[in-house]
C-alpha cells in the first residue's frame, strides 16, 4: 500500500496539502534542494558509513530524502500504546532471566535458547539495576503491512542508534523545504536529549549534588560516533572513552584536569563484550577493568543496562507476544511478522521448502547483515543457505516477507516515486516510558528493493506526527547544552591501538542504524 496516493492515484485527503506543495516546488528545486543538503551534512559531519556495490563508502552524508513521511495522530497514538507496553514487558523479560527465571519455569520460553544466545550475559546475573530499568533506550523496528497493519519486524534494546538523524533531519526539513510546514502542525521532536538526560538522572545512585552523566563511545573510528558526539553535546555531558575512566574501589570515575571526578551513569554506546575485560572480553581495549564489580555494588548506573542484548535476540523476538500475556496480563497491541524457529523440525522442514519465499535472518547480528531474501536470492545462494540452516538451525530464524508499504521519495534528479519504509520510533524509559512522536523513517533507495539499513544504501525521511489538540506529545523547544571542554572534532580521530575493535563495533542497531 502507499501512504499517500489511494487507488487511482487520488492522495489521501490529509495528504493532499503535501502533494499540491511538492508539485508547486517541482523536481528541479528539490534536486538542488537536495545537492544543497549533501554539502551541509558533509560540513557538519552529518555522515554515515555503508556498504555498497563497489565495498565500504566513508564519510557518506547520511541520506535524508526531502518528502516527509507523515502519520496522523491516530495512528500515533496506536503505535506509542503498543510500544510502551511491549518494551515493559521486554523490561520484565531481561530482569527474569537474570533473577528468578519465572517465565521459563513456567515453560513460556525454553532455558536452553536464552542461554544460547550471543548477548546473554551470565556476568551480570542477579545484577538488578537501579529502579529495576533495563531498557533505558529502546529503538523497535516497525513495518506497515499490505493491508495496514503496523507490526514489529525487530527489537532494539541494547545501543540503538538514529535517534541523532532524527533531529538532525528536522532541522534540515525546516531549513531545506519550509514551505512544507506551513499546511501541518508537526509534533516536535527536539526534547529527546532531555528526555535522555532525565532518565540517566533518574536512575542514577543517589548524591547530594546533581549526578554526573557522561556518554561512553568507542571512539572516532565507529561508524555511529557523530551520533555519540551530537547526544553529549546535546545534552551537555561529557564523551568519553576507556581512556578516560577509571574504577577505583568500586566507584567510577572520569579523569579531569583537575583530577578524579565520581561518575553515576553511563549512556554506553558499545556492546558488553567490550565493557570490561575483566568480565567479558579479555583483549577488549575499549573496556574499563573493574567496571561490572562498581555496577554490581550499585555505585554506578548503566544504559542500556548489561545484559539487555538477549532481548534483542530475533529468537527471543518470538516470544515477545506471550511475554506481554505472561508478564503484563494484556493481548499485545503490535503483533510480530510471522517467524519460524528453525530449532523446531517441522518448521524448518516447511522453511527448507520455501525459502525461496521467505526471509532468513541470523538470530545474532543486527543491521541487515547476513540477512537473505529468498525471492530475489539465486538458487545456487539458496541451496547453500539451506546447508547452513542443516548444519546450525539454532542460528537462524525465518520470516514471512513483508510487503512493506511505500512513500513517495525523490530521486537524485528530483523526481518522485514510491520507496518502501519502515519505521524506527524511539522510547526512552526513566520513571516513565516516555517516545518521541515519529522516529526515523529508512527507506529504500532502490526501485522494488526492501533494504532500507543505511549501512547498506538506504536513505531516511523525517517522520511528521500530526498534533491533535491534546498536549501529550508537546514539549517545549529544548536549548542544546554547551560544548564539554573536551569534546574531539566530529570528523577526524587519529588512530590508535584499538582501532580494529572499534570498528568491530560499527554493528548497525546494534544496530547502528
Amino acid at each position: 500500500m502507499d501512504e499517500v496516493f489511494a487507488a487511482g492515484g487520488v492522495p489521501h485527503p490529509e495528504m493532499g496539502p503535501l502533494v499540491d506543495e511538492l508539485a508547486r516546488i517541482g523536481p528541479e528545486q528539490l534536486a538542488a534542494a537536495g545537492r544543497r543538503r549533501d554539502a551541509i551534512f558533509m560540513q557538519q559531519g552529518i555522515t554515515f558509513d555503508a556498504t555498497g556495490e563497489e565495498g565500504p563508502v566513508k564519510d557518506r552524508p547520511f541520506p535524508l530524502d526531502l518528502v516527509p513521511r507523515i502519520l496522523p495522530a491516530s495512528e500515533w497514538t496506536h503505535i506509542k500504546r503498543g510500544l510502551a507496553q511491549r518494551i515493559r514487558a521486554l523490561n520484565h523479560f531481561v530482569d527474569d532471566i537474570y533473577h528468578g527465571r519465572e517465565i521459563v519455569r513456567d515453560g513460556i520460553v525454553p532455558w536452553k535458547l536464552v542461554v544460547s544466545r550471543t548477548h546473554f550475559a551470565r556476568a551480570v546475573h542477579g545484577i538488578r539495576p537501579p529502579g529495576g530499568v533495563y531498557c533505558h533506550v529502546a529503538g523497535c523496528d516497525l513495518v506497515r503491512d499490505s493491508d495496514g497493519t503496523w507490526k514489529v519486524l525487530e527489537d532494539n534494546v541494547r545501543t540503538p542508534s538514529g535517534i541523532s538523524y532524527v533531529l538532525e533531519n528536522r532541522v534540515a526539513m525546516t531549513r531545506l523545504v519550509p514551505q512544507l510546514f506551513q499546511h501541518y502542525r508537526v509534533r516536535p521532536v527536539d526534547h529527546y536529549p532531555s528526555l535522555l538526560l532525565a532518565a540517566l538522572r533518574a536512575v542514577a545512585p543517589s548524591t547530594d549534588d546533581e549526578a554526573t552523566v557522561v556518554v561512553w563511545t568507542p571512539g572516532p573510528l565507529n561508524s555511529a560516533y557523530f551520533e555519540h558526539a551530537f547526544l553529549a553535546r546535546q545534552m551537555g555531558v561529557e564523551l568519553v572513552e576507556a581512556s578516560d575512566l577509571v574504577v577505583r574501589d568500586d566507584v567510577l570515575y572520569m579523569r579531569t584536569t583537575s583530577g578524579l571526578q565520581r561518575v553515576h551513569a553511563v549512556y554506553r554506546r558499545l556492546d558488553d563484550d567490550f565493557i570490561d575485560p575483566l568480565e567479558f572480553r579479555p583483549d577488549s581495549l575499549l573496556g574499563v577493568p573493574g567496571l561490572v564489580r562498581a555496577y554490581r555494588a550499585g555505585t554506578v548506573a548503566i544504559a542500556n543496562a548489561l545484559g539487555t542484548g538477549v532481548a534483542d535476540d530475533k529468537a527471543v523476538y518470538h516470544y515477545v507476544p506471550e511475554m506481554v500475556r505472561y508478564y503484563l496480563s494484556e493481548e499485545p497491541i503490535l503483533q510480530n511478522v510471522q517467524t519460524y524457529l528453525l530449532t523446531d523440525p517441522e518448521a524448518r522442514a516447511e522453511v527448507l521448502g520455501r525459502l525461496d519465499e521467505l526471509v532468513v535472518k541470523p538470530t545474532g547480528e543486527s543491521g541487515g547483515k547476513g540477512v537473505v531474501i529468498g525471492p530475489s536470492t539465486s538458487k545456487e545462494d539458496l541451496e547453500a543457505l539451506a546447508a547452513t540452516i542443516v548444519a546450525d538451525p539454532g542460528a537462524f530464524i525465518a520470516q514471512e516477507v513483508v510487503n512493506l508499504s511505500t512513500v513517495p521519495t525523490t530521486g537524485v534528479d528530483g523526481v518522485i516515486a514510491p520507496r518502501h519504509v519502515d519505521l524506527r520510533p524511539f522510547a526512552v524509559f526513566g520513571e516513565t516510558i516516555k517516545i518521541v512522536p515519529g522516529g526515523l523513517t529508512r527507506v529504500a533507495m532502490v526501485e522494488g528493493s526492501m533494504i532500507v539499513n543505511s549501512s547498506r544504501g538506504g536513505g531516511s525521511k523525517d517522520t511528521w506526527v500530526l498534533e491533535d489538540g491534546q498536549d501529550g506529545d508537546r514539549a517545549e523547544t529544548i536549548t542544546p547544552g554547551p560544548l564539554p571542554p573536551t569534546m574531539p572534532d566530529l570528523r577526524y580521530g587519529s588512530g590508535w591501538s584499538g582501532q580494529a575493535q572499534q570498528q568491530q563495533q560499527q554493528r548497525d542497531p546494534e544496530p547502528e542504524v
